[in-house]
């Protein structure tokens, strides 16, 4: 007899039934990056020592700090303690994968993409009326009054609560026509008023913060690489299951 694997509510859900499931709820891709990820990570060897700290490291991230948060943790994912280690050793795993992989297109790969993670600090008036835009740009211009004055008195967004100073913000987090004039701006810079999104900005740039590939950085961008050699995998996948669909057609 058929019997079903899952039961919601009164709903009794049947093996058969589960590609539908995943297929209407637009989870396929999910289980195409896990198992991609699982054959991928197959053969990679590990320690004991690092099994032993991968699970430490796993119930830290997860605030599991007694046996009793253990349990808990278990019953709402539906998991073993067993089934709970093995994830953390996945992630160990996964991490020694991109490692051996993708360690050595990090460097060109920082250069290429540096300046997604430059941030800057910057200060910025905006006002909708460009007659008091230019009264304020000269005002600051001829030191009568500072930046950080005039952006409480006028400006019109949340700067006004700190003086104008926004960041630090990456480049790419701001609107693009004002990351072009910060990215080519040196510090102190005061730019006359530009027309954006309905207001004229008066902007300075403050303070440059160029990404640094240290340690963090290179955790990152590992990250990275590996979730754009993921994703190509999963279209290929994709794409051979949505030929072989379009064929039994």
């Amino acid at each position: 007899m058929n019997e079903p694997i899952l039961q919601v509510g009164e709903q009794a859900i049947y093996a058969d039934e589960i590609p539908a499931l995943l297929s209407r709820y637009q989870m396929m891709s999910q289980v195409w990056r896990g198992i991609i990820t699982d054959k991928a990570i197959a053969d990679i060897p590990y320690v004991d020592s690092e099994r032993a700290i991968a699970i430490k490291e796993f119930e830290k991230y997860y605030q599991i700090t007694s046996n009793e948060a253990k349990q808990v943790w278990l019953r709402n994912h539906g998991m073993t303690l067993q089934g709970m280690e093995e994830l953390a050793v996945r992630n160990l795993k996964i991490y020694k994968f991109k490692k051996a992989n993708f360690s050595n297109k990090i460097n060109s790969y920082f250069l290429k993409r540096k300046v997604s993670y430059d941030q800057v600090i910057y200060s910025l008036i905006r006002v909708k009326d460009k007659g008091l835009a230019s009264e304020i740009y000269f005002r600051i211009q001829a030191g009568e009054q500072s930046f950080a004055e005039l952006a409480r008195e006028y400006s019109q967004g949340i700067e006004s609560h700190t003086g104008g100073v926004l960041g630090p913000t990456y480049f790419t987090q701001m609107h693009p026509n004002l990351a072009k004039v910060l990215a080519v701006s040196k510090p102190g810079q005061l730019w006359a008023p530009n027309y954006i999104e309905g207001y004229f900005i008066i902007i300075r740039l403050d303070k440059l913060l160029p990404a640094r590939l240290d340690d963090v950085m290179r955790r990152k961008l590992l990250d990275e690489l590996f979730e754009h050699w993921l994703d190509e995998q999963v279209k290929l996948v994709c794409d051979r299951n949505y030929n072989l669909v379009q064929a039994a057609a």
